[in-house]
This record gives C-alpha cells, sequence and structure tokens, in this order.
C-alpha cells in the first residue's frame, strides 16, 4: 500500500479565536474611552462656558454623538466581523488606499502614541509615591538622525510599562488582567462619585454658578471638540470583532452597554467636579491638578495618595485596551498584503498576533524615547475623528452598494442620528484646521507620509503575485 503523500504546505496557520464574550468587549471599550482626558479636559471646558449647567449639557451632547457613532459601528461590525474596525470599513467602501491610511495613522501615531503616552503618564503618576518614577534628568542619549533617544529614569519605567502590559498580552491570560484592570477602574470611579456626592464638603449651589467667558455664544462649539476627544475610543470592540463570539449579537450590545457606562461615568465626575467647585474655580485650574484639588476640597488632603493611586489603575487599564486593540489592525492590513507580512501571524496556542503586539510595542517604545510623543499625538489627534465620521460615511456607502445582504444589527436612528454624528466630526475637523493650521496641517504631513509607504507595498505586493503567477505556470502540465 502506498502512503499518502505529505502536505508540503505543512499543517494549516493558526487564525485568531473567537472566545471573546460581552463582558470582555465591554470592558475593551470603557478601558479604551476612560484614560486621562476626564481628568484634565473639564478644566478646558470650563474655560470655553458660561457656567456649571452648559459644561454638563455639553458633556450630555458628546455622550449623544458618541453613541449615535457606536450604533453606526455596531451594525459596520456585525455585517463584518473581522479584525481590523474601520480599516476594514474604508477598505469596502471606499478602497485599499483610505483603508491603508487609517491603519497607517493607527500604527504610527494613534495607538502607538496613545500607549507611549499612557506610559509615561503613568510614571507621572507613580512619581507621587517614588519621585525617582517621574525623573526626567537624561541618564544617557542614544544618537541616531532626527530624533536622538533619551534615556532617563521617567522613560525606562514607561518603558517597562510597555513592554510588561505587551507581554501579558502576548498570552490568552491578557483579556483576564485587562477585565480585571477594566473592573477596577469602573468601582472606584464609581465609589469616589457616590462618597463624593454624598459626604463630600462640596455644595450644590455650585451647579448653577456661572462666570464670564471670551465668547459665550460659540464657546459651547469650542468646547465639544476637547469633550469628542474625551469620548474617542469607543469603538475599541470593534478592532476585536474576529475573536468575539456571536458577533452579530455580542458586538452591538458591548458598544451600545460600553459607551452608555462611559457615558454616565463622565456625567457623574462632571457632576462631582462642579459640586466641589464653581466653575469660575474650576476653569483657573492647572489642568494636572483637577482631581487632586477636587479630592481635597471633597475629602481632605488624605484622598490624594488614595486617587493617585486609582489613577495608576486607570492609565495601566488605557494602556491595556490599547494594546490589546491596535494590533489587530495591523494584522488586518498585514493579511491583505499592506504591512509587514509577519505580523498576519497568530501564536499557535495563544492565538494572538504576536508579531503585531511586537512591533507595536517596539515603536511605543521609540516614541517614548524620542521626545517626540506630545507633538505627534497632537498633530494627528484630530485624524482619529476624520478617519471615524468617514467610517460612519461609509455605514451609507454599504447600505447603498449591499441593499440586499442581511444585516444581523440595524443603526438606530438611521439615517439621521449617523447624519448628524459625521456632521458633528466634519465640524471638528473644520474647527481643528481653523483654530491651529500649523498643527492640523502637520497632522495631515502624517497621515500623507503613508502614501509613499503604501507605494512601496503595492509594488512588493505586485511583484509577488508576479511571480507566483509565473512558478504556477512552471509547475503546471
Amino acid at each position: 500500500m502506498t502512503a499518502p503523500a505529505s502536505d508540503p504546505a505543512g499543517p494549516p496557520a493558526a487564525t485568531l479565536a473567537r472566545r471573546l464574550g460581552p463582558y470582555d468587549a465591554v470592558g475593551i471599550v470603557i478601558s479604551n474611552v476612560i484614560g486621562g482626558g476626564i481628568f484634565y479636559v473639564p478644566v478646558l471646558v470650563a474655560g470655553l462656558v458660561s457656567s456649571a449647567w452648559v459644561m454638563l449639557a455639553m458633556w450630555a451632547c458628546g455622550g449623544v454623538l458618541a453613541f449615535a457613532g457606536a450604533m453606526a459601528y455596531a451594525e459596520l461590525a456585525a455585517l463584518r466581523p473581522r479584525a481590523g474596525g474601520e480599516y476594514v470599513y474604508l477598505r469596502d467602501a471606499f478602497g485599499q488606499g483610505a483603508a491603508f491610511l487609517t491603519g497607517w495613522t493607527s500604527f504610527v501615531a494613534g495607538f502607538s502614541g496613545g500607549i507611549a503616552a499612557g506610559a509615561v503618564a503613568l510614571a507621572d503618576c507613580l512619581g507621587r509615591f517614588l519621585p525617582t518614577a517621574a525623573d526626567r534628568a537624561p541618564l544617557f542619549t542614544l544618537h541616531i538622525p532626527f530624533a536622538p533617544l533619551v534615556v532617563s529614569p521617567q522613560s525606562l519605567v514607561a518603558l517597562s510599562v510597555v513592554l510588561t502590559v505587551s507581554l501579558i498580552h502576548l498570552r490568552d491570560s491578557g483579556r483576564v488582567v485587562h477585565n480585571v484592570l477594566a473592573g477596577a477602574t469602573v468601582a472606584a470611579l464609581a465609589v469616589f462619585i457616590a462618597l463624593g456626592l454624598s459626604i463630600g464638603s462640596g455644595s450644590a449651589a455650585n451647579l448653577a454658578s456661572t462666570h464670564v467667558v471670551a465668547a459665550p455664544a460659540t464657546g459651547w462649539l469650542l468646547a465639544l471638540v476637547p469633550i469628542m476627544f474625551t469620548y474617542s475610543g469607543w469603538n475599541a470592540a470593534t478592532y476585536v470583532a474576529e475573536e468575539i463570539r456571536d458577533p452579530g449579537r455580542n458586538l452591538p450590545i458591548a458598544l451600545g452597554v460600553g459607551t452608555l457606562a462611559v457615558i454616565a461615568v463622565y456625567l457623574g465626575l462632571n457632576v462631582l467636579y462642579s459640586y466641589a467647585l464653581p466653575i469660575g474655580r474650576l476653569a483657573t485650574l492647572d489642568p494636572g491638578r483637577l482631581t487632586d484639588t477636587v479630592a481635597e476640597r471633597l475629602f481632605g488632603f488624605v484622598a490624594g495618595d488614595l486617587l493617585a493611586a486609582f489613577t495608576v489603575v486607570s492609565i495601566a487599564a488605557s494602556v491595556s485596551a490599547m494594546v490589546l486593540a491596535g494590533p489587530r489592525i495591523y494584522y488586518a492590513m498585514a493579511r491583505d498584503g499592506v504591512f509587514l507580512t509577519s505580523a498576519s501571524r497568530v501564536h499557535p496556542r495563544h492565538r494572538t498576533p504576536v508579531l503585531a503586539i511586537v512591533v507595536q510595542a517596539w515603536w511605543s517604545a521609540v516614541l517614548v524615547l524620542s521626545g517626540t510623543l506630545s507633538g505627534l499625538v497632537a498633530y494627528t489627534g484630530f485624524a482619529i475623528v476624520l478617519f471615524t465620521g468617514m467610517a460612519v460615511v461609509a455605514l451609507f456607502v454599504l447600505r447603498r452598494r449591499e441593499r440586499g445582504v442581511a444585516r444581523p444589527f440595524h443603526a438606530l436612528g438611521y439615517p439621521v442620528a449617523p447624519a448628524v454624528f459625521v456632521v458633528a466630526c466634519l465640524v471638528l475637523v473644520v474647527s481643528e484646521i481653523w483654530n491651529d493650521p500649523r498643527t492640523a496641517l502637520a497632522g495631515f504631513g502624517v497621515i500623507l507620509a503613508g502614501l509613499p509607504v503604501y507605494w512601496i507595498l503595492g509594488r512588493q505586493r505586485s511583484a509577488a503575485k508576479i511571480a507566483a503567477a509565473a512558478a504556477a505556470s512552471t509547475t503546471s502540465p
């Protein structure tokens, strides 16, 4: 008897596994949104609006817009439950080029920059308890062209955060650690809000406080810009859509519940801030001292250390969410041939995109050391809003193009709610360009820098196809 021929291709490559439930996905949404923004942006908003009630109304308005966007993404994710989020939606609606630019921006600054910024912020918070952790004095400098890498005690702590969290998410146990961090974040915030409003030394009269601002007629619109940035991240569950069980049901639940939970927390915190201090006082605070000042006003000086400890947990959860979500975009790009091919490899046992996680950790580490972090994140902040708005436009495109396709979930309020969200994104982008054209221009430069990379990758992909076709023709009988 002749033995069967062995398969020259070997065993099939490992793929991502659907093992995330709705609780996992909700935790990703909450942690990705609740980062550092809610602990300093309210000071900026207070300086733009004339009363505490207007400030609360703007946070509620931002929450409504975020929920409208989340519901549009829920339809897209349920329709295309693949890794990559808006990369997938832009690719199918507008082509590979537009999709590549959103993925490029996510890698260069969106996720990698966010991870690096979070790691540095966590080191600063640890500095309250261990001053060396926040020490920025250079130990030595690696002189490389364009961006010398400066090593300091703070950067070493930040690098250890990036490395530790990335190693955790290389294993399938990363979701357990992340769920613990997400649960601790929400529980601590809920306790802080409840105790502050019940036994804190604030005043309900502060909720009706007013003050004079430079542009009361338009300040509320300008306030929406930082508010929307603070709400960004509600789409995080869509990046891991390929790993969520029963995505047609669980993805809409995760996006809806996660976004509503964030809205409740943000409104609760802003009510607490207003309860503790009148809006005029809020507007004059150092943004970095908001939570410390509020905690000390409500509970006394002893609360400052407790809140700092909580902030460490909150930032760690945010970094964890970004380390988890970002590599799924690069994995999807690599699978399409527009990123490093090796980034499409999945660990055979842990079923994680191991090399995509490693590449992201490496670039995040470079950003920590380079000193260009704050500028890069600022340059591309508005790009996040731009691509998110484009993804919701993709909903309209795919609805029109694929009329007969069954949809597990339909966006609530369609077409009005998604249209309002798109208009809001457009207004925010135009506002950013108008108010800070230099930063916006630099941001467009970062985005467009991806075009030559896309061209090079396109040529390599074409050459590979030609070589494969030639090999097939020589082996065919």
